[in-house]
């Protein structure tokens, strides 16, 4: 059974065929809507979802961060959904700030000139966006330094890249522990939902029908990525890791599955920086071509 507003059910595996029709018919651009998305992080954000007439309310249950909702994913106009969550979180959840999260533009422009809502913009999580031609020749002197941490790679190392399938899951987690080891993830509780959301993207690889690449060296996979299509002319990167101490490894992850994978799509949505400081100067070093913005309403 379809859990229908307002009851709400965890986020399963049998529910990818519903969730990804809603979402693939929004055509969105900001990177939380893929079912693989809703799917790996459904534990750090305690995800549950329902449905509400034609629209899809996704609910993150995780009290430390304060019960809200995602904004409704479905047509226009949406004014009087948003209404009644903000006043249901209220009412029924006793949400001591009640709020829909991580907005998109469309949804703003719905609801800007009603009155009772208040919108804020959340910068740290506005997506970078790349044209993927930049990201698989990266051309030109802005550039310069990318080609050059390539050729060095290059140089030192022999690789081979090969696409990912279920039979490297092990391999690749593998890399995504060693990875946490080195960064200590135990005392950052963000890093330790992260690692639970890249296990259970491995675990379900082929289950959620993403694509993956890797780089091996030596014959041992030493780097890996995941992502799938956004929409129709984006593909968003999930999932980047790599032995840390290899340089340059992740610029040439990065480059060969775009070039691999993505070369005939024309965007690359890779996230978010979450106000990280060297993560947002490693998204910014690429010279995203835009950022996709996103609001608080409350």
């Amino acid at each position: 059974m379809t859990p229908q507003f307002p009851n709400f059910e965890p986020i399963k595996l049998k529910d990818r065929e519903i969730v990804r029709d809603i979402v693939w018919r929004y055509q969105s651009q900001t990177s939380e809507w893929t079912f693989t998305n809703l799917y790996i992080w459904r534990d750090y954000y305690g995800f549950q979802w329902s449905l509400y007439k034609d629209w899809l309310v996704v609910l993150s249950t995780i009290s430390s961060q304060g019960i809200h909702c995602l904004q409704p994913i479905g047509p226009p106009s949406r004014i009087k959904i948003v209404r009644m969550i903000l006043q249901w979180l209220i009412e029924e959840k006793g949400a001591v700030f009640p709020r829909i999260e991580r907005a998109d533009e469309r949804l703003i422009s719905e609801i800007k000139n009603t009155k009772g809502f208040r919108i804020e913009a959340t910068e740290n999580h506005y997506d970078y966006v790349y044209r993927s031609d930049d990201l698989i020749h990266l051309s030109g002197r802005k550039y310069h330094n990318k080609k050059n941490h390539i050729n060095k790679f290059l140089r030192s190392y022999e690789f081979e890249y090969m696409p990912l399938d279920g039979k490297s899951v092990d391999d690749c987690i593998r890399v995504a522990e060693e990875w946490c080891k080195m960064r200590r993830c135990e005392e950052d509780m963000s890093l330790v939902g992260e690692g639970e959301a890249v296990r259970n993207a491995l675990n379900h690889f082929d289950a959620l029908k993403i694509s993956g690449g890797a780089i091996l060296i030596d014959d041992k996979i030493e780097a890996f990525t995941l992502g799938e299509l956004l929409n129709t002319d984006t593909a968003v990167i999930h999932i980047e890791k790599t032995d840390p101490t290899i340089p340059a490894l992740y610029t040439m992850i990065n480059q060969q599955f775009c070039e691999n994978q993505w070369s005939d799509i024309q965007y690359i949505n890779r996230e978010q920086d979450l106000g990280v400081p060297g993560l947002r100067r490693a998204k910014r070093s690429y010279y995203p071509c835009r950022l996709v913005k996103k609001y608080r309403i409350f």
